[in-house]
C-alpha cells in the first residue's frame, strides 16, 4: 500500500466536484489544481499535458480525463515519456450509451420525419409504410466491445436481439449473451448485420475501417450508429449509400467538420456532403456523454476517485491505455 499519492489536476472542477472527490478519496491522497505542476507529483490529471507539466513533478502515472488519448498526448508519450503509465476515465458511458440507443431507435422508427409530417397535422406516414423495422430476433453488430459499447449490448438482448461483437482481445470478460470475434471476422459479420453500432476508438488502424466495401456488405436494410469517431466511417461512402438507400437509415453523433471557433458554431456544416437532406438519417452535435455540467464533473470525480484510490491501494487500476495501440 502507497503511503502517500500527490495528486495535480490541470484543469479546476467546480467546488462541487471537487467536495464529491474529496468525499471518496482515501485519506492519504493529497490534490492540488492549476496550470502549474508542483515537484513531486505522483498522477497528473490532464488531457493535453505539456512537456513542461510532465517535467514538472515525478510524474508516473497520467489519467486522462475522458476517453481516448489526444494524438498530440500519445505522440509526446510516447517519444519523450514511455515510462509514464496512462489511463482513461470512461465516467460518461452511460450517457453516451443513452445517446446511442436513442439515435438507433429513432432511426429504426423513422421517428423524425413522422413527427415532422404531423407537426404538418401530415397523417399520411401512419398509412404509407413509412420505415419501422422490428427489433425482435434481429442481430446486432457492436464494433468495439469497450465501456460503451457492452452498455449497447446489453440494452440490444433486452429489446430480444442477437448480438455479436468485433473485438481486438476477444479473451477479455464480456457478457455471455455476445457472439465476440477478432477483426478479421468483420466482413463475414457485416451481411448479417441489422445494425452496426460503432464505438471503438479512432486509431491509425481504425481508420477509414468502414469503407465502401464494408459498407456494400451491409444489408440494404440495416441501419449504422456511429457514437465513435466521424473518420472511422468513409464520410462520402456513407453519404451515398444512404442517399442511393443502399441502407436503411444511420444515427450520427460524430462528424467530419466543427466549427472553428464559439463564432461559426451557429453555422458550420457538419460534412462537405448534405446529410442534413437526407430523411434517413437522424443527426446528432456530438453529444454523446453530455449531460449537466454539474453532473458530468461529480461523474468525473467519482470515477476519478476510483481510479486513484486502486493506485493508492496498489490495486489493479482500470482503463489502462496501450499507447502503442492508441486505446
Amino acid at each position: 500500500m502507497v503511503e502517500s499519492l500527490r495528486v495535480h489536476i490541470t484543469h479546476r472542477p467546480p467546488e462541487s466536484a471537487l467536495g464529491e472527490l474529496s468525499e471518496h478519496l482515501v485519506p492519504r491522497i493529497s490534490v492540488s489544481t492549476g496550470d502549474e505542476v508542483p515537484g513531486g507529483t505522483d498522477i497528473l490529471v490532464c488531457g493535453r499535458p505539456s512537456r513542461e507539466q510532465l517535467n514538472g513533478g515525478r510524474v508516473r502515472a497520467l489519467i486522462i480525463p475522458y476517453a481516448g488519448v489526444p494524438a498530440e498526448t500519445r505522440d509526446l508519450l510516447l517519444a519523450e515519456f514511455p515510462q509514464i503509465a496512462v489511463h482513461n476515465l470512461h465516467h460518461n458511458a452511460a450517457a453516451a450509451a443513452e445517446l446511442t440507443l436513442a439515435l438507433f431507435l429513432a432511426a429504426a422508427k423513422s421517428l423524425i420525419p413522422v413527427d415532422r409530417c404531423l407537426r404538418r397535422h401530415d397523417w399520411r406516414s401512419r398509412y404509407d409504410g413509412a420505415m419501422t423495422v422490428l427489433l425482435a430476433g434481429k442481430t446486432a453488430l457492436v464494433l468495439g466491445l469497450g465501456t460503451i459499447g457492452t452498455r449497447i449490448a446489453r440494452a440490444c438482448d433486452a429489446l430480444g436481439m442477437r448480438v455479436v461483437a468485433v473485438r481486438r482481445r476477444a479473451d477479455l470478460p464480456h457478457p455471455s449473451f455476445v457472439l465476440v470475434h477478432p477483426p478479421d471476422a468483420l466482413h463475414a459479420l457485416l451481411p448479417q448485420a441489422d445494425v452496426l453500432f460503432v464505438t471503438l476508438p479512432l486509431t491509425d488502424a481504425t481508420r477509414g475501417m468502414i469503407g465502401p466495401d464494408e459498407l456494400a456488405l451491409l444489408p440494404p436494410t440495416a441501419i449504422l450508429v456511429n457514437i465513435a469517431r466521424g473518420a472511422i466511417v468513409d464520410e462520402r461512402s456513407l453519404y451515398e449509400a444512404l442517399k442511393d438507400q443502399r441502407l436503411a437509415g444511420a444515427g450520427i453523433d460524430v462528424w467530419y467538420r466543427y466549427p472553428a471557433s464559439e463564432d461559426s458554431r451557429a453555422e458550420t456544416p457538419p460534412s462537405e456532403f448534405p446529410f442534413h437532406e437526407l430523411e434517413n438519417v437522424v443527426m446528432s452535435p456530438h453529444r454523446g456523454g453530455a449531460f449537466t455540467v454539474e453532473e458530468l464533473e461529480r461523474e468525473r470525480m467519482r470515477h476519478l476517485a476510483t481510479t486513484l484510490n486502486a493506485m493508492a491501494r496498489n490495486e489493479p487500476v482500470p482503463h489502462r491505455v496501450d499507447l502503442e495501440q492508441g486505446y
